[in-house]
């Protein structure tokens, strides 16, 4: 293996990965077992798109999901930071993760944060076990990422609320048992009052799933629409009205991990392949070598918001620069490996494919580059 290619296998970055060595070979030994046994493929943009439940049994009967949670839900009481080594070595190895990923990285904390006690006796253990699936209910036709103004509403009714409304690009919704909502629940003098966050049983009656099926003829994301579902008062996240600022705080969960940077890791592996085989190329080297030094800076990224997790804060500035620098070093991956012989004629399941049909996404999840610079900008205007 050359300099680049080791470096690139993310294993000498000592401030991230000393501590979790033994982590770290925990999990790329399970995920080599299922691979070599023909469970998987490995594949760009696992996170969201490759579903496999048994596998996120497993990896919750090892602990290696809701590893930070208290141990009383079910938890391994764990720091962010080692939860930070498992999610890379998932990421690299291009493991089906989907299944627990958005309730594990988000909801759970969420939960833990804003839930009642019995909410969170509810939920939380369900999640640690890999028997929750979560989906979100955020993004709409007309608010994606100024999910302030989304129109999906909830009024009370007895002994709790009824929702009417309307979701879109809802990733795993037709495989989940749980979705995340946000709805509107009164009007104030801003977009951003009278905001609440519910959790919901997908199960329930008026909740319907439509399938969107995208370039590759994938089904992941989805359209789900509430006519007059009934959510038990229990079931509010928080307080009824206030919901913004958790919402806020619950991006940070989603925007600062380690799927920022590592969507296309096994693209870049191609690329260092390729660069190993073309030893006369050295435009392709030096382009190489730049990605591997971008990396390492997202990794060191990555290390400090999760430190500032374990701080007990919410790092909603440093989540939104990592995400959008993420994002473009994602998609310069993606343009390194094309521009070589190895992507003349790629096909849809290959791994240069998948990763280039999945990229216009990347830059739209999580907030538009728009959006997290304003939150970047005003960082900046208070320092």
């Amino acid at each position: 293996m050359n300099t680049l290619a080791r470096k690139a296998t993310m294993e000498h970055t000592p401030a991230v990965a000393e501590p979790c060595a033994g982590l770290r070979s925990q999990v790329r030994q399970f995920a080599a077992e299922w691979r070599d046994a023909g469970r998987y493929t490995p594949r760009s943009d696992s996170w969201l798109r490759s579903f496999d439940l048994e596998f996120s049994k497993q990896l919750a009967a090892r602990g290696l999901i809701a590893m930070t949670y208290p141990k009383e839900f079910g938890g391994a009481g764990r720091t962010h930071v080692e939860r930070l080594a498992v999610t890379e070595e998932l990421l690299r190895a291009g493991a089906p993760v989907a299944a627990h990923w958005i309730g594990d990285r988000q909801i759970g904390p969420a939960i833990l944060r804003h839930g009642t006690r019995e909410l969170q006796e509810e939920i939380v253990p369900r999640i640690a076990s890999g028997d929750a699936v979560f989906c979100l209910g955020m993004s709409e036709p007309e608010a994606g990422s100024d999910l302030a103004s989304v129109r999906t509403s909830a009024q009370t009714a007895d002994g709790g609320w009824l929702v009417n409304g309307h979701k879109i690009w809802t990733t795993q919704a037709h495989r989940s048992t749980h979705a995340y909502l946000l709805a509107r629940t009164a009007s104030g003098e801003r977009k951003h009052d009278g905001l609440t966050e519910f959790i919901l049983d997908m199960d329930s009656e008026g909740v319907t799933v439509t399938p969107i099926v995208d370039l590759a003829g994938e089904h992941h994301f989805n359209e789900v629409r509430f006519e007059n579902v009934f959510v038990p008062a229990r079931r509010v996240l928080g307080e009824p009205g206030r919901g913004w600022r958790q919402v806020i705080e619950q991006l940070s969960f989603e925007r600062g991990g380690a799927e920022r940077a590592l969507s296309s890791y096994p693209v870049l592996v191609e690329l260092i392949a390729e660069t190993a085989r073309q030893r006369d190329d050295q435009e392709l080297h030096a382009v190489l070598g730049g990605l591997i030094a971008r990396l390492a800076v997202l990794r060191r990224l990555c290390f400090e918001v999760a430190r500032a997790m374990d701080e007990g804060q919410a790092p909603v500035q440093q989540a939104a620069a990592l995400k959008y620098l993420g994002n473009a070093f994602e998609h310069d991956v993606i343009e390194a490996l094309r521009r070589t012989d190895l992507c003349q004629d790629p096909a849809f399941d290959s791994v240069f494919g998948q990763a280039l049909l999945a990229s216009p996404a990347f830059g739209l999840r999580g907030g538009a580059a728009e959006v997290l610079l304003s939150l970047i900008a005003r960082q900046e205007a208070r320092t």
